[in-house]
């Protein structure tokens, strides 16, 4: 074989192919070296590795704003538009408008993360080229996985976002909690990806392929054939041990068990970005694998105008035949993800109860609204054999929640991280009487916990409310409409019974008188920290009453399916 003949067209998809569509990834990736070279090199160790990194990370995000204003249907379009679909790297990764999208609520994160971290005082100098080496791999690492396309890069992507992760959590050197947290976190992680990787050897070895598309296809044909030879309880095993990885990412129950100590011995600085960096990734990974599995990839390869036609209805007739053979496994996907959901969102929403530690509370509060979010993508696998532009609106929802999940969960771990700092508490009975002497951040957080609630007029409602309209179309629309029944009866349950554990908060810092033996710290609006908390909460506000352009960004995900 000539290896030019080989060699040539991996050039031609790596540089003119796949590097434009991966500059996001790029800038982080040269952000890294960049904070690293400002730790090593001393003619360099007087510049600020924070602000390095917030510089590389705006240009991260301005790319990743560049890709997702790019996509097909996007009212904010200049110039050509991007293809729908493209696969990077020979399959390794794709870029469509879930990958657009994400790698903006990614990029998004690290801005106010940037900020949240400069604003509370961690890390000290000391170590902040250290920790934000470790936030940007991780982050890095998220971003695969939003795009990963082939079980292997979704492996790796998920131990690249998890190892810096496990690090962070014992950021904390001198508390034996902080220590305690980090290793758990690493053993349960182990655990969970020696699981997943033995999951991903035995569907590639009764498939054939470890590529996204490819694997489809073939589960299709076995579909066809009737799950012949005892091929079901193979593929259903390695199913079940890949989730089991997506499902520590995710928290979900009932392997959700490192999350309440992790979140309480690690600093809120990284409790709020595995709150929801982590979780953003991980829901994407979810819809990525779900529906990689349960519906044919479109094609990507440009079609020659004078076949076009011809090529088209071939190609719907075979996507028609895959989409029939994949029926039983996208009601077996249903049904895992469904009742994970249920079990996610109840025990997070009990477990929340009684806990005295804020971020303990805000740990289960993280696992009830991962409950949610999967309600929202069991809709959208349901809907997508059925109709797949309802599936588009459910993936919609999924979008809209975490873009408005991102600036709940950001706001309450600030707000904890800066009372931290004043009463050097974290405790919730140490908020007693803060009404009195912070009236505005009691305003704020209260505005905070409503819309974790899912209280109106704020961006919780309308997120919740577009997961609940895509599972009640999902009841008459699919085949699993009485599991989209149960799943909706459950969620909306589950929002009562978070409405007591988040006013609890509130009733302590409004009614319960402030502790006798010390004074309770004032933290005014007109401060710095003020006006950082009050950036992070206004927007809560603004997309619960004026959402309509927010979800009209959401809506580009929905061009994951085709026309």
């Amino acid at each position: 074989m000539n290896p030019a003949s080989f060699l040539t067209p991996v050039l031609h998809d790596t540089l003119q192919v796949s590097l434009p569509l991966f500059r996001t990834e790029l800038a982080l990736a040269a952000t890294i070296v960049l904070v690293l070279l400002v730790r090593m090199l001393p003619g360099l160790r007087r510049l600020d590795s924070g602000g390095v990194a917030l510089g590389g990370v705006l240009f991260a995000a301005w790319y990743a704003w560049s890709d997702l204003r790019s996509l097909p249907g996007s009212p904010w379009l200049v110039g050509t538009a991007l293809p729908e679909r493209v696969e990077l790297f020979t399959g390794l990764l794709v870029f469509d408008p879930l990958t657009a999208f994400i790698r903006f609520l990614l990029t998004g994160v690290l801005v106010l993360f940037s900020v949240f971290t400069r604003i509370t005082g961690i890390p000290d100098r000391e170590d902040a080229a250290d920790f934000n080496v470790l936030v940007l791999g991780a982050t890095l690492g998220m971003c695969l996985m939003a795009s990963a396309n082939h079980l292997l890069a979704v492996f790796l992507a998920v131990e690249m976002a998890s190892v810096p992760s496990y690090v962070l959590a014992g950021l904390l050197k001198g508390r034996r909690t902080s220590s305690e947290a980090a290793l758990k976190y690493a053993v349960y992680g182990a655990g969970a990806a020696g699981v997943m990787l033995y999951g991903i050897s035995l569907l590639a070895g009764s498939l054939g392929t470890v590529h996204l598309p490819t694997a489809a296809t073939r589960l299709a044909a076995i579909g066809r054939a009737g799950f012949p030879d005892g091929a079901a309880m193979v593929l259903m095993l390695g199913g079940l041990m890949v989730g089991v990885g997506l499902a520590f990412k995710l928290s979900a129950v009932p392997f959700h068990f490192w999350a309440p100590d992790v979140f309480e011995g690690a600093s809120a600085e990284i409790g709020g970005f595995l709150s929801v960096a982590s979780k953003t990734a991980a829901v994407a990974l979810l819809v990525r694998v779900a529906l990689g599995f349960g519906m044919p990839a479109p094609a990507s390869e440009p079609v020659p105008q004078a076949a076009a036609i011809s090529v088209a209805a071939e190609d719907g007739q075979a996507r028609d035949a895959d989409r029939a053979g994949l029926a039983p496994v996208r009601s077996f996907t249903v049904a895992v993800i469904a009742l994970l959901a249920a079990v996610t969102c109840t025990l997070g929403n009990l477990g929340a109860y009684g806990q005295t530690n804020i971020k303990r509370m805000l740990a289960y509060s993280t696992i009830a609204h991962v409950g949610y979010l999967m309600m929202g993508v069991a809709a959208a696998v349901a809907l997508a054999g059925a109709n797949e532009s309802l599936a588009a609106t459910a993936i919609s929802a999924v979008s809209f929640y975490l873009a408005t999940y991102l600036f709940m969960n950001m706001s309450a771990f600030l707000i904890v991280a800066v009372l931290r700092n004043r009463l050097r508490s974290e405790e919730i009975s140490s908020y007693a009487g803060l009404v009195k002497t912070s009236p505005g951040l009691v305003v704020l957080m209260g505005v905070v916990l409503a819309s974790l609630i899912g209280l109106p007029p704020l961006a919780g409602f309308v997120g919740k409310f577009l997961v609940f309209a895509a599972l009640a179309e999902g009841i008459t629309a699919s085949a699993e409409g009485s599991i989209l029944l149960a799943l909706l009866v459950v969620g909306g349950l589950n929002t009562v019974l978070g409405l007591f554990y988040y006013l609890r908060v509130v009733k302590v810092m409004t009614f319960d008188p402030p502790p006798a033996d010390r004074p309770q710290p004032s933290v005014g609006l007109v401060s710095l920290s003020g006006a950082a908390i009050t950036a992070f909460v206004v927007p809560i506000v603004i997309f619960g009453v004026f959402w309509s352009g927010l979800y009209t960004l959401a809506r580009l995900t929905g061009g994951l399916f085709p026309d």
